[in-house]
């Protein structure tokens, strides 16, 4: 048996980063999130990891 595949791990420059799964049609509906204080945030529906990049600027609320 093989070991799952990692998420695919897509590096920021914002805080604020949506997601659509990729592949057009064959993806998920789009969703938003803000990536919090450990620096990464996870999408729910495809566990793609979105990282942010060391210096990025923060998303103005």
């Amino acid at each position: 048996m093989t070991a799952p595949e990692p998420p695919e791990i897509i590096e920021v420059d914002d805080t604020r980063v949506s997601c659509d799964g990729g592949g057009g049609p064959l993806g998920h509906p789009v969703v938003w999130y803000t990536i919090g204080d450990e620096g990464y945030v996870e999408c729910k529906y495809c566990d793609r990891r979105f990282v942010l990049k060391a210096g990025a600027e923060t998303h103005a609320h």
